[in-house]
């Protein structure tokens, strides 16, 4: 992997405060569910915050995304609205989804959030019809991002849908983010061989690696993937190492991991990597950066407050966005 460049400041503070933002809002996620304001279960990515913002900054407004059921990162990277992501959450009425989907399952078209999936694998083949489209009305300079961790690296769905965007030269961004767990399982108890770049092998399709706390390497690599993509070269595997501090889900003990393990990558977070980097490099100040953290802490303060003053979803629109209007 690739030693990467160091971008200029204003792209570096957006990124810093998408990540903030991100932790903050999957934090404060956490902390209502524990107060019973949350309907149904949740999965959070904390320690991933690289892979989302960086992955969705190097994209343009009109591409597509096809989230994961752990996708809040990748949903604010994209630029969906957080008071509207909060109050879907919380299920309200002017959620992203009206209420009715809860944490798994925002979706924003007007931002290119195509939906996430909580069958892992699924948004592969969607993935593949929205690039479909995208080639059949020759549309220029836009592409597709499908997001899926390494436990869905093995569902079939996935190489389904990599072997057609090979043989139909789709536009198709692959983020494979891999975090090492499958839920409670670690990747080296699954597969045989863990270099999750030849998973692009048996499909002719080029691949690209990077470190998924590096947030400049996500987005660099990311930008290199989409160019590659828009030529009309088909599609791209992008494997993001990562790690997942939070436990897979909101009932997650964490027992299968120690408290080593945990703290270790904890103090590798991508936040705290790259405010280093920023310090060292002398490009923000201390000050800059609890600025900016006092922001993003605002922001979510702020949406907590919109969604808990929000109406509840009624019945009588229990049918709506059901059937085709």
């Amino acid at each position: 992997m690739k030693k990467t460049r160091t971008c200029h400041k204003e792209l570096c503070k957006t990124l810093m405060l998408r990540m903030m933002t991100v932790n903050k809002f999957e934090e404060t996620a956490f902390w209502l569910f524990g107060q019973g304001l949350v309907h149904g279960t949740m999965h959070l990515g904390i320690g991933e915050e690289a892979t989302g913002v960086g992955s969705t900054a190097a994209l343009k407004e009109r591409d597509y995304v096809l989230a994961t059921h752990r996708g809040h990162g990748q949903a604010i990277g994209k630029g969906v609205d957080i008071n509207a992501m909060m109050a879907e959450i919380l299920a309200r009425e002017t959620g992203t989804n009206h209420g009715k989907g809860g944490s798994m399952h925002i979706c924003d078209c007007d931002h290119g959030i195509l939906g996430a999936n909580g069958i892992l694998g699924a948004n592969g083949p969607i993935a593949c019809g929205a690039a479909l489209t995208i080639q059949m009305k020759r549309i220029p300079d836009q592409v597709v991002a499908c997001f899926f961790g390494d436990g869905s690296s093995n569902e079939g769905a996935i190489h389904e849908a990599m072997n057609l965007a090979a043989v139909w030269n789709l536009p198709v961004l692959f983020i494979l983010v891999n975090n090492t767990y499958g839920m409670s399982t670690p990747l080296n108890r699954v597969v045989h061989d863990t270099d999750l770049t030849k998973r692009s092998v048996p499909y002719g399709m080029k691949c690209l690696e990077c470190d998924g706390n590096d947030v400049l390497a996500v987005y660099q690599t990311v930008q290199e993937a989409r160019e590659y993509a828009v030529s009309g070269q088909g599609p791209v595997l992008v494997v993001e190492h990562t790690y997942r501090t939070s436990g897979h889900s909101k009932s997650d003990g964490n027992q299968y991991r120690t408290k080593e393990e945990i703290q270790y990558w904890k103090e590798r977070n991508p936040i705290i990597q790259f405010r280093k980097r920023l310090l060292e490099e002398g490009l923000f100040s201390q000050e800059e950066l609890d600025d900016l953290q006092r922001e993003a802490d605002a922001m979510i303060d702020l949406a907590v407050a919109y969604a808990k003053a929000q109406p509840q979803p009624s019945a009588v629109n229990l049918e709506a966005d059901v059937y085709a209007e």
